[in-house]
Protein backbone atom coordinates (compact mmCIF):
# COMPACT_ATOMS: atom_id res chain seq x y z
CA UNK A 1 0.00 0.00 0.00
CA UNK A 2 1.52 3.36 -0.94
CA UNK A 3 2.28 5.95 1.69
CA UNK A 4 -0.62 8.19 1.73
CA UNK A 5 0.50 11.66 0.89
CA UNK A 6 1.41 14.26 3.62
CA UNK A 7 -0.48 17.69 3.81
CA UNK A 8 0.64 21.13 5.27
CA UNK A 9 -2.21 21.58 5.95
CA UNK A 10 -2.39 20.89 9.65
CA UNK A 11 0.69 22.95 10.28
CA UNK A 12 -0.90 26.19 8.38
CA UNK A 13 -3.65 25.48 10.51
CA UNK A 14 -1.76 26.16 13.40
CA UNK A 15 0.48 28.71 12.32
CA UNK A 16 -2.55 30.92 11.17
CA UNK A 17 -4.29 29.97 14.65
CA UNK A 18 -3.89 33.50 16.27
CA UNK A 19 -5.57 35.26 13.68
CA UNK A 20 -8.65 33.12 14.67
CA UNK A 21 -8.25 33.72 18.23
CA UNK A 22 -7.86 37.57 17.26
CA UNK A 23 -10.90 37.70 15.71
CA UNK A 24 -12.66 36.19 18.90
CA UNK A 25 -11.44 38.42 21.35
CA UNK A 26 -11.46 41.74 19.23
CA UNK A 27 -15.66 40.53 19.56
CA UNK A 28 -15.65 40.47 22.64
CA UNK A 29 -13.74 43.62 22.65
CA UNK A 30 -16.47 44.89 20.30
CA UNK A 31 -19.77 43.65 22.32
CA UNK A 32 -20.56 41.94 19.62
CA UNK A 33 -22.18 38.89 21.30
CA UNK A 34 -23.67 41.71 24.15
CA UNK A 35 -25.48 43.42 21.00
CA UNK A 36 -27.16 40.38 19.22
CA UNK A 37 -28.52 39.01 22.78
CA UNK A 38 -31.97 41.21 21.94
CA UNK A 39 -32.02 39.39 18.78
CA UNK A 40 -31.05 39.03 15.20
CA UNK A 41 -29.84 42.23 13.61
CA UNK A 42 -28.20 42.62 9.80
CA UNK A 43 -25.16 44.24 8.86
CA UNK A 44 -25.79 47.55 8.46
CA UNK A 45 -27.53 47.73 11.69
CA UNK A 46 -24.78 45.85 13.39
CA UNK A 47 -22.34 48.26 11.72
CA UNK A 48 -23.97 51.04 13.45
CA UNK A 49 -24.23 49.86 16.90
CA UNK A 50 -20.82 48.90 17.07
CA UNK A 51 -19.07 51.73 15.07
CA UNK A 52 -17.96 49.30 12.49
CA UNK A 53 -15.94 50.75 9.75
CA UNK A 54 -17.36 49.89 6.25
CA UNK A 55 -14.96 48.30 4.53
CA UNK A 56 -14.08 45.15 6.84
CA UNK A 57 -17.63 44.96 8.60
CA UNK A 58 -19.08 42.05 6.18
CA UNK A 59 -15.60 40.06 6.37
CA UNK A 60 -15.31 40.29 9.80
CA UNK A 61 -18.72 39.00 11.12
CA UNK A 62 -18.13 36.75 8.36
CA UNK A 63 -15.56 35.46 9.54
CA UNK A 64 -17.27 34.90 12.99
CA UNK A 65 -20.11 33.07 11.08
CA UNK A 66 -17.50 30.49 9.53
CA UNK A 67 -15.49 30.25 12.84
CA UNK A 68 -18.88 28.68 14.49
CA UNK A 69 -19.41 31.91 16.55
CA UNK A 70 -22.30 33.85 14.79
CA UNK A 71 -25.23 32.38 12.55
CA UNK A 72 -26.52 34.09 9.37
CA UNK A 73 -30.28 33.51 8.20
CA UNK A 74 -31.26 33.44 4.52
CA UNK A 75 -32.13 37.30 4.90
CA UNK A 76 -28.62 38.22 5.82
CA UNK A 77 -29.06 38.84 9.73
CA UNK A 78 -26.31 37.80 12.20
CA UNK A 79 -27.65 35.84 15.49
CA UNK A 80 -25.75 34.24 18.46
CA UNK A 81 -24.76 30.85 18.73
CA UNK A 82 -26.40 28.90 22.03
CA UNK A 83 -22.59 28.88 23.71
CA UNK A 84 -21.78 32.60 22.48
CA UNK A 85 -25.08 33.66 23.52
CA UNK A 86 -24.81 31.89 27.20
CA UNK A 87 -21.31 32.48 27.80
CA UNK A 88 -20.59 36.22 25.82
CA UNK A 89 -23.63 38.04 26.34
CA UNK A 90 -22.70 40.78 29.42
CA UNK A 91 -26.26 40.40 30.57
CA UNK A 92 -26.37 37.13 31.63
CA UNK A 93 -24.44 35.70 34.67
CA UNK A 94 -22.73 33.17 32.91
CA UNK A 95 -20.87 35.65 31.28
CA UNK A 96 -16.90 34.28 31.07
CA UNK A 97 -16.01 37.38 29.02
CA UNK A 98 -13.93 38.90 31.39
CA UNK A 99 -10.84 36.16 30.75
CA UNK A 100 -11.21 36.67 27.35
CA UNK A 101 -10.83 40.66 27.81
CA UNK A 102 -8.12 40.08 29.80
CA UNK A 103 -6.75 38.25 27.12
CA UNK A 104 -7.64 40.81 24.67
CA UNK A 105 -5.75 43.33 26.67
CA UNK A 106 -2.47 42.22 27.94
CA UNK A 107 -1.62 38.67 27.49
CA UNK A 108 -2.40 38.27 23.45
CA UNK A 109 0.31 40.66 23.03
CA UNK A 110 2.80 39.31 25.44
CA UNK A 111 2.90 35.88 23.84
CA UNK A 112 4.61 37.66 21.03
CA UNK A 113 7.55 37.51 23.56
CA UNK A 114 7.66 33.33 23.63
CA UNK A 115 10.79 32.91 21.85
CA UNK A 116 12.46 35.34 24.16
CA UNK A 117 10.74 33.58 27.13
CA UNK A 118 12.02 30.36 25.94
CA UNK A 119 15.65 31.96 25.21
CA UNK A 120 16.57 33.22 28.44
CA UNK A 121 13.59 31.91 31.10
CA UNK A 122 12.28 35.02 32.03
CA UNK A 123 9.02 36.50 32.17
CA UNK A 124 7.32 39.01 29.13
CA UNK A 125 4.71 41.01 30.66
CA UNK A 126 4.34 44.46 32.39
CA UNK A 127 7.01 43.17 35.42
CA UNK A 128 9.88 41.82 32.53
CA UNK A 129 12.35 43.75 34.50
CA UNK A 130 11.81 42.96 37.66
CA UNK A 131 9.31 42.42 40.40
CA UNK A 132 5.69 40.26 39.47
CA UNK A 133 2.93 40.99 38.17
CA UNK A 134 0.53 40.39 41.08
CA UNK A 135 1.84 43.60 42.72
CA UNK A 136 1.62 45.77 39.60
CA UNK A 137 -2.10 44.00 39.39
CA UNK A 138 -2.81 44.94 43.30
CA UNK A 139 -2.03 48.42 42.79
CA UNK A 140 -4.07 49.49 40.20
CA UNK A 141 -7.58 49.66 41.32
CA UNK A 142 -9.51 48.84 37.59
CA UNK A 143 -6.38 46.33 36.50
CA UNK A 144 -7.41 44.59 39.54
CA UNK A 145 -10.94 44.39 38.55
CA UNK A 146 -10.18 43.33 35.12
CA UNK A 147 -7.98 40.67 36.38
CA UNK A 148 -10.37 39.51 38.93
CA UNK A 149 -13.00 39.68 36.69
CA UNK A 150 -11.19 37.74 33.98
CA UNK A 151 -10.31 34.35 36.99
CA UNK A 152 -14.29 34.40 37.58
CA UNK A 153 -14.88 33.74 33.70
CA UNK A 154 -12.04 30.81 33.43
CA UNK A 155 -13.36 29.67 36.86
CA UNK A 156 -16.97 30.08 36.96
CA UNK A 157 -17.67 26.38 35.02
CA UNK A 158 -15.47 24.74 36.92
CA UNK A 159 -17.14 26.23 40.34
CA UNK A 160 -20.50 24.80 39.40
CA UNK A 161 -18.75 21.59 38.16
CA UNK A 162 -16.82 21.66 42.01
CA UNK A 163 -20.43 22.17 43.51
CA UNK A 164 -20.94 18.58 42.13
CA UNK A 165 -17.30 16.93 42.36
CA UNK A 166 -17.75 16.91 46.13
CA UNK A 167 -19.48 15.40 49.34
CA UNK A 168 -20.58 18.76 50.60
CA UNK A 169 -22.94 17.30 52.62
CA UNK A 170 -20.69 16.50 55.23
CA UNK A 171 -18.62 20.44 55.39
CA UNK A 172 -19.95 23.21 56.90
CA UNK A 173 -17.42 25.79 56.51
CA UNK A 174 -15.40 26.67 52.95
CA UNK A 175 -12.85 29.02 52.68
CA UNK A 176 -11.25 29.66 48.97
CA UNK A 177 -7.66 30.92 48.93
CA UNK A 178 -6.92 33.69 46.62
CA UNK A 179 -10.81 33.76 46.25
CA UNK A 180 -10.99 36.85 43.57
CA UNK A 181 -14.39 37.92 43.05
CA UNK A 182 -15.18 35.12 44.93
CA UNK A 183 -17.01 33.27 42.09
CA UNK A 184 -16.58 29.77 43.78
CA UNK A 185 -18.03 30.56 47.34
CA UNK A 186 -21.02 32.07 45.44
CA UNK A 187 -21.70 29.13 43.08
CA UNK A 188 -20.65 26.67 46.32
CA UNK A 189 -23.37 28.51 48.57
CA UNK A 190 -25.77 28.84 46.16
CA UNK A 191 -25.81 24.87 45.06
CA UNK A 192 -25.67 24.18 48.83
CA UNK A 193 -27.30 26.64 51.11
CA UNK A 194 -25.97 25.14 54.37
CA UNK A 195 -22.77 26.15 53.46
CA UNK A 196 -20.63 29.08 55.20
CA UNK A 197 -18.35 30.01 52.85
CA UNK A 198 -15.68 33.02 52.65
CA UNK A 199 -12.82 33.90 50.20
CA UNK A 200 -9.10 35.10 51.24
CA UNK A 201 -7.17 37.72 49.42
CA UNK A 202 -5.40 40.10 49.81
CA UNK A 203 -7.34 43.14 51.27
CA UNK A 204 -7.56 45.29 47.79
CA UNK A 205 -9.85 42.47 46.28
CA UNK A 206 -12.35 43.33 49.56
CA UNK A 207 -14.38 45.98 48.09
CA UNK A 208 -14.61 43.64 44.33
CA UNK A 209 -15.52 41.08 46.25
CA UNK A 210 -18.08 42.38 48.20
CA UNK A 211 -19.89 43.91 44.92
CA UNK A 212 -20.08 40.65 43.69
CA UNK A 213 -21.39 38.40 46.45
CA UNK A 214 -23.95 41.30 46.67
CA UNK A 215 -24.98 41.04 43.06
CA UNK A 216 -26.16 37.53 43.59
CA UNK A 217 -28.08 37.95 47.38
CA UNK A 218 -25.27 36.65 49.02
CA UNK A 219 -23.69 38.95 51.29
CA UNK A 220 -25.54 37.58 54.60
CA UNK A 221 -23.72 34.03 54.33
CA UNK A 222 -20.38 34.87 52.18
CA UNK A 223 -17.58 36.61 54.18
CA UNK A 224 -13.67 37.80 53.15
CA UNK A 225 -11.06 37.59 54.83
CA UNK A 226 -8.11 39.71 54.23
CA UNK A 227 -4.45 38.42 54.48
CA UNK A 228 -1.34 37.40 52.40
CA UNK A 229 -0.55 33.70 52.22
CA UNK A 230 2.97 34.41 52.33
CA UNK A 231 2.82 35.95 55.45
CA UNK A 232 0.17 35.02 57.45
CA UNK A 233 -1.44 31.40 58.70
CA UNK A 234 -4.17 30.42 55.94
CA UNK A 235 -7.81 30.59 57.54
CA UNK A 236 -9.48 27.64 59.34
CA UNK A 237 -12.10 25.78 57.46
CA UNK A 238 -13.09 22.06 56.75
CA UNK A 239 -12.60 22.57 53.37
CA UNK A 240 -10.02 24.59 51.81
CA UNK A 241 -9.94 25.56 47.89
CA UNK A 242 -6.97 26.54 45.93
CA UNK A 243 -7.64 27.17 42.01
CA UNK A 244 -4.79 28.38 39.66
CA UNK A 245 -2.91 29.35 42.23
CA UNK A 246 -0.29 27.06 42.82
CA UNK A 247 0.94 27.11 39.38
CA UNK A 248 1.94 30.88 39.72
CA UNK A 249 4.38 29.90 41.72
CA UNK A 250 8.11 27.96 41.69
CA UNK A 251 8.35 24.58 43.62
CA UNK A 252 9.60 25.72 47.05
CA UNK A 253 6.49 28.05 47.37
CA UNK A 254 3.68 25.50 46.19
CA UNK A 255 5.22 23.10 48.66
CA UNK A 256 5.32 26.34 51.45
CA UNK A 257 1.35 26.66 50.58
CA UNK A 258 0.69 23.22 50.43
CA UNK A 259 2.28 22.87 53.85
CA UNK A 260 -0.03 25.87 55.33
CA UNK A 261 -3.26 24.25 54.09
CA UNK A 262 -2.26 21.26 56.05
CA UNK A 263 -1.58 22.88 59.20
CA UNK A 264 -4.89 25.32 58.81
CA UNK A 265 -7.40 22.18 58.23
CA UNK A 266 -8.67 19.97 60.92
CA UNK A 267 -8.39 16.29 60.96
CA UNK A 268 -10.73 15.16 58.39
CA UNK A 269 -9.97 18.25 56.41
CA UNK A 270 -9.69 18.78 52.76
CA UNK A 271 -7.71 20.84 50.14
CA UNK A 272 -9.12 21.00 46.90
CA UNK A 273 -6.41 22.40 44.53
CA UNK A 274 -8.00 22.96 40.75
CA UNK A 275 -5.62 23.54 37.40
CA UNK A 276 -5.48 22.64 34.00
CA UNK A 277 -3.74 19.84 35.30
CA UNK A 278 -1.42 17.98 32.93
CA UNK A 279 -2.05 14.66 32.05
CA UNK A 280 0.64 12.50 33.81
CA UNK A 281 2.02 11.06 30.50
CA UNK A 282 2.57 14.80 29.31
CA UNK A 283 0.89 14.07 26.02
CA UNK A 284 -2.60 14.77 25.75
CA UNK A 285 -4.07 18.06 27.57
CA UNK A 286 -2.61 20.92 25.14
CA UNK A 287 -4.79 23.43 27.01
CA UNK A 288 -2.62 22.27 30.47
CA UNK A 289 0.86 22.52 28.41
CA UNK A 290 0.35 25.92 27.25
CA UNK A 291 -0.75 27.05 30.44
CA UNK A 292 2.24 25.84 31.91
CA UNK A 293 4.01 28.32 28.83
CA UNK A 294 1.64 31.23 29.84
CA UNK A 295 3.20 30.67 33.63
CA UNK A 296 6.59 31.26 31.68
CA UNK A 297 5.22 34.29 30.33
CA UNK A 298 3.60 35.77 33.32
CA UNK A 299 5.44 34.92 36.31
CA UNK A 300 9.53 34.59 37.42
CA UNK A 301 9.02 30.66 38.60
CA UNK A 302 5.39 29.51 38.06
CA UNK A 303 4.78 26.50 36.28
CA UNK A 304 1.93 23.85 35.80
CA UNK A 305 2.22 20.41 36.66
CA UNK A 306 0.53 16.48 36.78
CA UNK A 307 -1.77 15.42 38.89
CA UNK A 308 1.03 12.28 39.94
CA UNK A 309 3.18 15.69 40.66
CA UNK A 310 0.59 17.43 43.02
CA UNK A 311 -0.68 14.27 44.89
CA UNK A 312 3.05 13.69 45.40
CA UNK A 313 3.54 17.34 46.61
CA UNK A 314 0.41 16.93 49.33
CA UNK A 315 1.94 13.47 50.86
CA UNK A 316 5.36 15.18 51.37
CA UNK A 317 3.15 18.12 53.26
CA UNK A 318 1.19 15.23 55.38
CA UNK A 319 -1.66 14.26 53.51
CA UNK A 320 -2.45 10.90 54.14
CA UNK A 321 -4.63 10.80 51.05
CA UNK A 322 -5.15 12.39 47.52
CA UNK A 323 -6.82 11.75 44.15
CA UNK A 324 -7.93 13.54 40.94
CA UNK A 325 -11.03 14.10 39.97
CA UNK A 326 -11.96 15.39 36.75
CA UNK A 327 -14.11 18.50 36.53
CA UNK A 328 -14.81 20.39 33.62
CA UNK A 329 -13.28 20.70 29.72
CA UNK A 330 -8.92 20.62 30.81
CA UNK A 331 -9.47 21.26 34.36
CA UNK A 332 -9.08 18.91 36.81
CA UNK A 333 -9.09 19.06 40.97
CA UNK A 334 -6.73 16.98 43.39
CA UNK A 335 -8.50 16.07 46.48
CA UNK A 336 -6.37 16.04 49.83
CA UNK A 337 -7.59 14.75 53.15
CA UNK A 338 -5.99 15.26 56.42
Amino acid sequence: MADEPVSPARLMQLAQGFMASRSLLSAVELDVFTALAAGPATLDELREKLGLHPRSARDFLDTLVALGLLERDAAGRYSNTPDTDQYLDRGKPGYIGGLLEMLALRVYRFWGSLTEALRTGRQQNESKDGGDVFTALYADPARLENFLGAMTGISLPIARALADAFPWRDVATVIDVGGAQGCVPVELALAHPHLTCGAFDLPQAAPIFDRYVARHGLSDRLHFQAGDFFRDPLPRADVLVMGHVLHDWDLPTKRMLLKKAFNALPAGGALIIYEMLIDDARRENVAGLLMSLNMLIETPGGFDYTGADCIGWMREAGFADARVVPLVGPHSAVIGRK
